[in-house]
């Protein structure tokens, strides 16, 4: 083999390794006494939420896609018609909780555009891997907590052109907290919600059974970013909400599409 071969080679190998090495961020629980210990200005903000669809992993190569969308096509259509209930409201419900513990909080208007901030220098864990220091100017904040949905609706494992699981419901995203003078994490919490229904799932067209375990992936997924910081709100924690409580099986019919 050429010299000029093995070094392209040896380059690859290194350029593999230091992406396998990449150390996911762990998640960092949310301490009440940062409010006290590291007083100053939180925005809190959310990034756009994704359009209400159907993912079928596992379908890989074009033909086998192809199979899987045509097999699952009432299910996508049906998702597409899904409305966000009042998760748009979990900003605002966020800022709420976090007045009422003493913090100086303002909700950020406009949403949020994480991909279009600098990649931050320190790839420790801990710190954030994008630079956010230039909204402490921008919206007069110290520090930003950052609400980020990335998908919702329906997920359908596959193997090739083979389903290898029925569709369940799933709410995925982040919730965190980055100080905007360290760029360090004071709270990452991922959110990952996947429900079943107890029913037949394939009753289309509107799937009765799938459209109520994704209100209640809903839900639960809301209730998720509000629960760090609802416990000792005048309430005790144990009182806190909890999913039992907040996930009410009623069957909904679907609302305006989501935009």
């Amino acid at each position: 083999m050429k010299l000029s071969n093995l070094t392209g080679l040896s380059a690859l190998l290194l350029f593999l390794a230091g992406c396998a090495t990449t150390t996911p961020q762990a998640p960092i629980a949310f301490s009440e006494s940062s409010l006290q210990t590291q007083p100053g200005r939180i925005g809190v903000g959310m990034t756009a939420l994704p359009k209400v669809g159907t993912s079928l992993p596992g379908a890989f190569c074009l033909l086998c896609i192809a199979a899987a969308r045509a097999a699952n096509s009432a299910l996508i259509s049906h998702a597409e018609t899904l409305s966000y209930e009042n998760l748009q409201d979990v900003k605002e419900d966020v800022a709420n909780l976090l007045t009422k513990k003493g913090a100086n909080v303002t909700a950020i208007g406009e949403e949020l555009n994480v991909r279009e901030l600098p990649d931050s220098v320190t790839k420790t864990p801990g710190f954030a891997r994008k630079d956010f220091s230039q909204w402490a100017a921008k919206y007069k904040i110290d520090k930003v907590l950052v609400i980020d949905i990335t998908s919702l609706g329906f997920v359908r494992s596959y193997s090739a052109y083979f389903p290898t699981s029925d569709p369940k419901s799933h709410f995925i995203g982040i919730g965190y907290i980055v100080d905007l003078e360290s760029n360090a994490y004071e709270w990452y919490h991922p959110v990952n919600v996947i429900k079943s229904t107890d029913e037949n799932w394939d009753e289309p067209p509107k799937f009765p059974g799938l459209t109520n375990a994704y209100f209640q992936a809903l839900e639960l997924g809301r209730d998720s970013f509000l629960r760090p910081f609802a416990s000792s709100v005048g309430t005790p924690a144990s009182a806190a909400p909890t999913d039992a409580s907040l996930a009410r099986s009623v069957a909904r019919e679907p609302t305006t599409a989501a935009k």
